[in-house]
C-alpha cells in the first residue's frame, strides 16, 4: 500500500513544486499557517455539487431557444439525435475532467490542469480570456434573460420593457448574487440548491404534460418514419447545431472550478458528474419531445420563448408559472456561473497571473471576496453595450479550443505520470473522442461561416502575452499596486490564501479525532 506522503508527492508532481517556487510575489503555498494565510473551507457537499452542475447547465437555453438545433439540422429526428449526442459528449468530457480533478485536486478547472501540464504562458492565456470576457459575459447574458422575464409583467403591450429597464434589472440580479456569494459559501450553495429544485420542477411539469399529449395521440411530428425527412446534408451545419445544443449543456465542467471546496473530492467529484449530467441529458430529450407534441417544427422556429408558448397552449390559467420558472432557472444559472467564475479569478491570482488582492480570502467568511466583486463588476460592465454578445459568440470556438488542450493534458499526463494515484481512470478512448470533437467544433463553424471576427478573437487571445511578459514573466509591478493592495485588504478584511490538498484535510480530521479520544 502506498503511504500518504508518497501518494501526495505523486499527485503533485514536479510541476507543482516549480509553481510553489514561482508563485506570485514570492509567496509559497505552504500547508501551515506560519505566514498568516487562510484557506478555503471544504463546505460543498455531494448534493450541492450535483446542484451546481445541474443548476448551472439548466439555464434559459432549454426553456427559451431549442430552435437553434432544429434550424441547423432541419428535421425533428436529427435535432433529437444532436441533443442526445451533446449530452453524451458533455458526459464523456466531464468524466475526463473527473480524472484530472482527482489527479490535480485544485480549484480553477482547465486553468489548473493546463498550468500543471503545459506551463504558465498557456494557462495565463486561458485565464486572460475566461476571467476578462467569457465568464463575465456569460453572467451578463444569463442575467439579461432573467431581467426580461422579471420586467415583462410590469410593461404590457407589444413593445415590452425598455432596454434600460432590462439592464437595470440585470444589474440588480448580479449585485444580489455577488452579495449572496460573498456572504457565505453555504448560503450560495443553498440558493443554488433551491433554484435547482425549481427548474427541475418546471422541466418535470413540461414532461408530464408532454406525456399526456402523447397518450392523446399527438405524435405526428415524432413518427420515426417521417421525423428525419429533410435533414441537412451539410456536415459543417452540424457543427453549428452542436454549438447550439452544447450552449444548453454548458456548465458540465463547473464543479472542477471549486474542487478545493468540495467535501471528499476523490469520491464526490466523479459521483456528482455521473449523477448530474446524465440526468440533464434525459430531461433535455424528454422536454424536446414534449415540445413537439404541442408545436410543429415551423411553430417552434417562430416562437421567441418555446416554454412560454408551450405553457400558453397547455396550462390554461396556470400558464404564468412558465415565465416564473424561467426567471428562477436563469437566476440559478447566473448564481452558479458567478460562483465558479470568481473561483477562476481567485486561483489565477494565487498563481501570480492576476493582481495579488484577487487571491485573498475573507478572514471570517472564507469566501474569495475580491475575486467575486471583480467578476461582478466586469459582468455589470458587459451590460452597458447594446450588442456585446455578438462579439462573444465568436469566442465560442475558443472554449472548445481550450477544452481540447485540457483533454490533451490528460493524455500527456498518462505518459508523464503513469504511476500517479488516480481515484478515477477513464478508458483512453474517451479523451481521444473529446479531442476529436473539440477539433471538429473549432474548425466546422469557421468553414461554415468564415468571418474576420474569428481572427480578431484569436488575436485577442494572443494579446494576453503583451501583459504576460512584463507582469508575470519579468514580475514587474506598478508602484501604486502595493498601496492599493494594502488598502483593499483592509477594506475587504481579506488575507493571503493557501492551497490545502485533500490529504492534508484528512490528516487534520484524523488528528482531531485522536485529540478528542
Amino acid at each position: 500500500m502506498e503511504t500518504r506522503e508518497r501518494r501526495t508527492n505523486k499527485t503533485s508532481g514536479s510541476n507543482s513544486e516549480k509553481h510553489e517556487e514561482t508563485m506570485g510575489n514570492g509567496d509559497v503555498t505552504e500547508p501551515d499557517n506560519k505566514q498568516g494565510k487562510v484557506a478555503m473551507k471544504r463546505q460543498v457537499s455531494l448534493l450541492s455539487g450535483i446542484a451546481l452542475i445541474v443548476g448551472t447547465m439548466i439555464g434559459s437555453g432549454i426553456f427559451v431557444s431549442p430552435k437553434g438545433v432544429l434550424r441547423q439540422t432541419e428535421s425533428v429526428g436529427m435535432s433529437l439525435v444532436i441533443w442526445f449526442l451533446c449530452g453524451v459528449l458533455s458526459t464523456i468530457g466531464a468524466l475526463c475532467y473527473a480524472e484530472l480533478g482527482t489527479l490535480i485536486p485544485k480549484s480553477g478547472g482547465e486553468y489548473s490542469y493546463i498550468l500543471d501540464t503545459f506551463g504558465s504562458p498557456l494557462a495565463f492565456l486561458f485565464a486572460w480570456v475566461s476571467t476578462l470576457l467569457v465568464r463575465p459575459s456569460s453572467v451578463a447574458i444569463i442575467s439579461l434573460s432573467f431581467a426580461e422575464y422579471v420586467a415583462a409583467p410590469f410593461f404590457g403591450g407589444e413593445c415590452g420593457p425598455p432596454d434600460n429597464i432590462i439592464k437595470m434589472f440585470a444589474a440588480v440580479c448580479v449585485i444580489l448574487i455577488v452579495v449572496i456569494n460573498c456572504a457565505s459559501v453555504k448560503l450560495a450553495t443553498g440558493v443554488q440548491n433551491v433554484f435547482t429544485v425549481a427548474k427541475l420542477l418546471a422541466l418535470v411539469i413540461i414532461i408530464i404534460v408532454g406525456f399526456i399529449q402523447l397518450a392523446q395521440g399527438n405524435t405526428q411530428y415524432l413518427d420515426p418514419k417521417t421525423s428525419f425527412q429533410g435533414s441537412t446534408a451539410n456536415v459543417a451545419a452540424y457543427g453549428i447545431a452542436f454549438y447550439q445544443g452544447l450552449w444548453a449543456y454548458d456548465g458540465w465542467n463547473q464543479l472542477n472550478y471549486v474542487t478545493e471546496e468540495l467535501i471528499n473530492p476523490y469520491r464526490n467529484l466523479p459521483l456528482a458528474i455521473i449523477i448530474g449530467i446524465p440526468m440533464v441529458t434525459v430531461l433535455y430529450l424528454l422536454v424536446n419531445i414534449s415540445y413537439f407534441t404541442v408545436m410543429s417544427p415551423e411553430e417552434l422556429l417562430q416562437s421567441s420563448a418555446v416554454a412560454v408558448t408551450f405553457g400558453d397552449r397547455t396550462l390554461g390559467v396556470m400558464a404564468w408559472i412558465m415565465p416564473f420558472f424561467v426567471a428562477c432557472s436563469t437566476f440559478g444559472a447566473a448564481n452558479g456561473t458567478l460562483f465558479t467564475g470568481g473561483r477562476l479569478a481567485y486561483v489565477a491570482a494565487r498563481e501570480g497571473h492576476m493582481v495579488e488582492v484577487l487571491s485573498m480570502v475573507h478572514v471570517k467568511r472564507f469566501t474569495p471576496f475580491p475575486a467575486m466583486i471583480f467578476t461582478a463588476i466586469l459582468s455589470i460592465a458587459m451590460l452597458l453595450p447594446s450588442d456585446f454578445d455578438t462579439l462573444v459568440n465568436y469566442f465560442s470556438f475558443a472554449a472548445w479550443m481550450f477544452y481540447g488542450i485540457t483533454v490533451s493534458a490528460l493524455l500527456y499526463l498518462r505518459y508523464k505520470w503513469p504511476d500517479a494515484h488516480r481515484p478515477i481512470k477513464v478508458p483512453i478512448v474517451l479523451p481521444i473522442i473529446v479531442l476529436i470533437a473539440a477539433v471538429y467544433l473549432v474548425i466546422a463553424p469557421i468553414i461554415e461561416e468564415p468571418a474576420l471576427e474569428f481572427l480578431y478573437a484569436f488575436l485577442f487571445i494572443l494579446s494576453g502575452l503583451i501583459f504576460y511578459l512584463p507582469f508575470v514573466f519579468y514580475k514587474k509591478e506598478l508602484g501604486c499596486m502595493k498601496y492599493l493592495t494594502v488598502f483593499l485588504q483592509l477594506l475587504f478584511q481579506v488575507a493571503p490564501s493557501k492551497y490545502v490538498a485533500p490529504e492534508e484535510v484528512e490528516e487534520e480530521e484524523e488528528e482531531a479525532i485522536v485529540v478528542e479520544s
